[in-house]
């Protein structure tokens, strides 16, 4: 596993699977219930390789598929488990994370008891909680197709040309 930490928690379930169990998983990420669960449903999704936390996430091709790729897979997870719920997912942003280990919170709400909703909020500036969509956007590169604004050139397009640079995913890494 590449940039494995011996002490951290997620990359020894990653290494050792069988510990933990797992609702999914692939290539790039695992998806395993939180264990001190704040909501109806609480999963975690992580990298397989260790990235400390959401700072350590640039804007580039990469790391913008691997949040989308583990929104995906909370979402799917979710869609399956809690059909009827609403959902967020989001990140906590240094110092206030728990585990030095990138995680995608995935809940079915409401949250239980109902003061954990605080743990999951926007500080702002401040940092706290990041809702999933909110860092994709700031991840979304520059120039790719996931960021690019129609010119005055662009006016020969079809509406499924539109569409289709608009709704286009990078590949995985």
């Amino acid at each position: 596993m590449v940039g494995a930490n011996q002490a951290c928690i997620f990359c020894q379930i990653v290494r050792n699977p069988s510990s933990t169990r797992l609702l999914h998983t692939d290539e790039k990420v695992i998806a395993f219930q939180d264990i001190k669960p704040a909501a109806q449903r609480h999963y975690l999704v992580i990298p397989k390789e260790h990235i400390p936390t959401v700072r350590d996430l640039q804007r580039r091709d990469e790391d913008y598929s691997l949040v989308s790729q583990m929104l995906s897979v909370g979402q799917e997870l979710l869609l399956k488990d809690a059909p009827q719920t609403i959902h967020k997912f989001g990140f906590h942003q240094p110092p206030f994370n728990s585990v030095d280990h990138l995680h995608l919170h995935c809940f079915a709400l409401p949250f239980v008891p109902r003061w954990k909703a605080i743990k999951y909020t926007s500080l702002g500036p401040f940092g706290g909680f990041i809702e999933a969509e909110t860092l994709l956007e700031k991840l979304r590169p520059h120039g790719s197709l996931h960021s690019k604004v129609l010119s005055s050139s662009d006016s020969n397009l079809t509406g499924a040309d539109v569409f289709l640079q608009q709704h286009s995913y990078p590949q995985s890494r």
